[in-house]
């Protein structure tokens, strides 16, 4: 990684350290095939600590070689070894897949065990698409941290940011809930409930079997390991798909446990969450359907590949939809880090357009304060709405249009 990409992650590191205030200890740790620490312990923060911080990012932060991750999670870990009085972090960044991810879950969880209610929380941070995505979510899941990613060079530093001040705002750690004493079975995706920050809500999905009680306590401790209890009241949602609205976030916690631990029973849980939900997985894909066979046939010489009946649709399948799980062998030669905007995705244009706003414009929203609001409002104003979607919708598609037929031309 060179360029704007590590500008924009220097970047991010360097306001993420401004933000650390007095107490707060840190440390850095930059690893290709070797590793280099700013310090051998842990740093005080002070005015200075943070520009000399600064001044060997500038010198040390140069992509070269190879990646070793298992070797700085393990000298993180040894650095944090003494953290008794506070609850520790470790921030993990990479753009790159290894040989080791599922031995590198294994050794993490292993070593949390190990240290119970007070080890580090491990969040990670993917960078491009030649990382495996899920092995890094699987790996926060473990180390009840967050995870994130990004795919495109300028959403790098506002999602790095995103990123940490959520990590770095723990306020309740340790959740448990009572529920499963009142049923059959309680399962939850993600490997531990995650610690509850100010920055973001708390969203967890599963499944039971019985009844599930009417008020449920959450039990978990803060940051002066005081624990505390919440009583919380169960509202039954009807009117409002919940399920589709977290299916993305459930299956892609199913699809890193699947990947984790080769579980074909898991895989096809995924598929059929992503069929119901048509939200696409690792596991399925998506197809578009031509059904003007007027047209098709002026455009299309021979019969196509799948098409089995002359009175059937043509069907496309968009490829570069998918994460994937890494590519490690363009980790191993060094590849200059794909994103999504200088390594294009291979999709119809119509989608590419509708994806850049949509996606943009979530980014900007919370998940709950859309729920919120969509609860709160009344038949009028979802009508009114609805009908300016629509409109723009439509100035959209003839936007999309005019350029398709017409090469972009003012003509």
């Amino acid at each position: 990684m060179k360029g704007k990409p590590l500008e924009n992650v220097k970047n991010a590191v360097s306001t993420a350290l401004s933000e650390l205030v007095q107490g707060d200890y840190f440390n850095i740790i930059t690893f290709n095939e070797e590793l280099h620490s700013f310090s051998s312990c842990l740093e005080k923060v002070n005015e200075k600590a943070i520009a000399s911080a600064n001044d060997w990012m500038n010198a040390n932060f140069v992509a070269e070689g190879g990646t070793d991750i298992m070797h700085p999670l393990n000298e993180a870990m040894a650095l944090l070894s003494s953290a008794h009085d506070a609850l520790p972090q470790i921030f993990l960044m990479t753009d790159g897949s290894v040989d080791d991810e599922h031995d590198i879950c294994q050794t993490v969880k292993n070593e949390l065990l190990s240290r119970g209610s007070k080890s580090p929380r491990i969040s990670t941070f993917g960078l491009g698409l030649y990382c495996n995505h899920y092995f890094l979510r699987m790996v926060a899941s473990i180390g009840k941290g967050h995870f994130d990613a990004a795919l495109e060079t300028g959403s790098i530093e506002s999602r790095i940011l995103k990123w940490f001040r959520k990590a770095s705002n723990t306020i309740v750690a340790n959740i448990s809930i009572d529920a499963t004493g009142h049923l059959n079975d309680f399962e939850v995706d993600s490997e531990y409930i995650p610690d509850i920050s100010t920055q973001c809500p708390l969203c967890i999905s599963g499944k039971y079997q019985g009844k599930f009680p009417e008020t449920v306590v959450a039990t978990g401790y803060l940051a002066d390991m005081t624990e505390i209890s919440i009583e919380l009241k169960v509202q039954h949602i009807t009117d409002m798909p919940l399920d589709n609205i977290f299916a993305a976030q459930q299956i892609a916690l199913l699809t890193a446990k699947a990947w984790l631990s080769a579980d074909k029973q898991l895989e096809r849980k995924v598929i059929k969450l992503s069929i119901e939900n048509s939200v696409l997985s690792e596991y399925t894909s998506m197809v578009v359907l031509q059904t003007n066979l007027d047209a098709a046939q002026k455009q299309v010489k021979q019969k196509p590949k799948g098409r089995t009946g002359a009175n059937e649709p043509l069907r496309f399948q968009l490829h570069g939809l998918k994460l994937g799980f890494g590519d490690k062998a363009a980790t191993r030669e060094n590849l200059l880090t794909a994103f999504g905007d200088e390594k294009p995705l291979e999709m119809l244009k119509i989608f590419k357009k509708a994806g850049g706003c949509c996606s943009r414009v979530a980014d900007c929203l919370c998940c709950m304060c859309c729920i919120k609001a969509c609860n709160r409002m009344n038949d009028q104003c979802a009508i009114l709405l609805a009908q300016v979607c629509a409109a723009l919708s439509c100035l959209g598609c003839y936007e999309c249009c005019a350029e398709v037929c017409c090469g972009g031309s003012e003509s």
